[in-house]
């Protein structure tokens, strides 16, 4: 929202929702129902095909969107050097309203415009006329446009809305007010209107001349170099015609200079074009590469995970994973991508964050949770087949069972373990209960006697089997808890669990259910605009955070395998000495 919002700032559907579409509804229905029952030679195949074209601009937008978050993960050659945030993400959200904006002119224009009805396929004279009309009157109007919008009055009610974004994602090229969208489209129609008068436009043509805009703006705003300079070198006028990504970011960083629309030659002529534009051109393309401190592994989960992911759908991913009823429209793209997966092997960045000096990474496993599990010995294999590694692995085990302890109620005098008792997570977490005076209940005598195994003698008479599941207090393994065993705990349970999936909550109405073991990341931790799997905003999971305080502690240990190296208490308190922080009962 500008910071003093003017008339026409909200678009007319916006209290619709993700109903928005319903506008459309109507005329795709009316345009269907002609085409199937009008004779061929009366058939408007433009007005057919609209419905299709928007369908196109939204995957070319999204097309977009994935590239350039994967591009700015691992990319040297990105511009600003600088994270966005949630804020950006949310404010981001409604891009293809001015698609729908489009497609709602796109079929009333042919109703009161006969001219505009019935276009032939493909027309030269037209395409010229384009050309001319858009390198003269709208590259020159616009940019006159966008100096008025930058005067204080119209900008603080208007388009400072688009400049709240200061390190750009494709979309943000199409971040305005409605009032600012209809000038614009107002600006974009001179050469269709003009092809339409003269009898010369064709719908391939109206085609081509909106995806180009569409390209040149996502383009302009992609936040990484991409512009080869030998093409340059090549058509030296070219940088009078074509502007770069570097070039327009400079508007967003300076807001004074680079004007232009797409061709530079105006800011040439009016001496606004920025003096550091050539220079950030060429160290953006040079880049530079950047060895991340800490880099944390994952692996996609359901087959729909794909698209939380961060470089997916951006709305998906800035929130909590939940599956979506209506993703199975695209069942084909999803076995497409598992498929791909399987035969890749390549893994792939997905978000870099920042904290204070400690550069981080995302690297994705191309492999799904049901494609294997534990291949290498929970790294264990890796650190005996190398023994002289200099990268210290870390599976996070030991702050997982320090959130897991300080997540107990106090006062809890006895729990209920629902695990396997051979994991170290397990023993951890019941070796320091019982050093406690916690009683810890288990429900067969072969895990209590796995469990004695490895506990010393004195702390045995701590350990209880029982299978009256009368705890108030549930420490759960997903994969371990039945259905049966959860319809039976008494009411106002507490469900923690300490597993990297979350329990089914069927008891959602009258017990407690916490997060897999995470906590609240600190304020510093730049680049955070997506969501962690199931968790909520900035909140990360236990066994990630691990990894972060293990280099900021310098640690040389590698934590991994079937033993806890690192001391429960220590990494707990360095977490929080670090800004980390336990999640209130409210978050979960």
């Amino acid at each position: 929202m500008a910071s003093t919002p003017g008339p026409l700032t909200n678009w007319p559907w916006k209290k619709l929702g993700n109903f928005k579409y319903l506008v459309l509804a109507p005329w795709v229905i009316h345009s269907t129902y002609s085409f199937m029952t009008k004779d061929e030679t009366e058939r408007d195949v433009g007005n057919f095909l609209t419905f299709p074209f928007l369908l196109f601009r939204m995957l070319h937008s999204q097309i977009w969107i994935s590239l350039a978050r994967y591009q700015t993960a691992k990319s040297k050659h990105r511009i600003v050097h600088k994270g966005i945030e949630f804020e950006q993400v949310d404010r981001e959200r409604n891009w293809d309203d001015q698609i729908i904006l489009n497609g709602l002119l796109y079929y009333i224009v042919p109703i009161f415009y006969s001219k505009a009805a019935r276009l032939p396929v493909w027309r030269w004279d037209g395409v010229i006329l384009i050309m001319l009309l858009h390198a003269g009157p709208v590259e020159f109007l616009y940019y006159w446009l966008h100096r008025a919008l930058h005067h204080h009055f119209l900008y603080s009610r208007y388009h400072s809305h688009h400049h709240s974004s200061i390190v750009t994602e494709p979309i943000t090229s199409v971040i305005h007010p409605f009032a600012e969208h209809l000038l614009y489209f107002s600006l974009f129609s001179i050469p269709l209107v003009a092809t339409m008068i003269t009898g010369t436009i064709s719908g391939g043509a109206l085609a081509a001349y909106l995806t180009y805009i569409d390209f040149m703006n996502y383009m302009g705003h992609c936040n990484f170099e991409l512009v080869p300079k030998r093409l340059f070198h090549i058509f030296p006028f070219l940088k009078y015609l074509m502007y770069t990504p570097s070039f327009h970011s400079l508007h967003h960083t300076k807001f004074r200079t680079n004007y232009s629309l797409f061709m530079p030659i105006y800011d040439y002529m009016y001496g606004t074009m920025d003096d550091t534009s050539d220079t950030l051109y060429e160290t953006s393309l040079e880049g530079k590469t950047e060895t991340p401190h800490v880099v944390h592994l994952t692996h996609l989960t359901t087959l729909e995970s794909i698209y939380h992911l961060r470089p997916g759908f951006a709305s998906l991913a800035s929130g909590p994973y939940a599956p979506n009823w209506y993703l199975w429209i695209l069942w084909p793209v999803t076995y497409a991508s598992m498929l791909f997966t399987w035969i890749s092997g390549s893994i792939f960045t997905v978000e870099r964050n920042m904290l204070n000096e400690l550069k981080m990474q995302i690297w994705a496993i191309p492999r799904y949770s049901f494609q294997g599990e534990e291949l290498n010995g929970n790294g264990e294999l890796y650190v005996k087949k190398h023994p002289k590694l200099k990268i210290r692995l870390v599976d996070g085990s030991s702050l997982v069972v320090a959130v897991v302890l300080n997540s107990i109620p106090q006062g809890t005098t006895q729990v209920l373990l629902r695990g396997k008792p051979a994991s170290k997570i397990v023993y951890a977490i019941a070796s320091s209960l019982c050093q406690r005076g916690v009683q810890v209940v288990v429900t067969s005598k072969d895990d209590i006697e796995k469990l004695k195994l490895r506990l010393p003698k004195e702390l045995w008479s701590n350990l209880v089997v029982s299978s009256s599941y009368t705890q108030k207090v549930w420490l759960v393994d997903d994969a371990v808890m039945t259905r049966e065993e959860q319809k039976r705990a008494p009411k106002g349970t507490h469900f923690i669990p300490f597993s990297q999936f979350s329990p089914k909550k069927l008891r959602s109405n009258d017990c407690v259910y916490y997060h897999t073991p995470a906590m609240a990341i600190p304020k510093a931790l730049e680049n955070v605009h997506s969501c962690e799997n199931w968790l909520p905003r900035r909140v990360m999971s236990a066994r990630r955070i691990a990894g972060i305080i293990h280099a900021l502690e310098g640690w040389e240990e590698h934590e991994c395998g079937d033993n806890m190296l690192i001391d429960v208490q220590k990494i707990w308190v360095a977490a929080l000495r670090h800004g980390f922080l336990p999640l209130p009962l409210s978050h979960i």
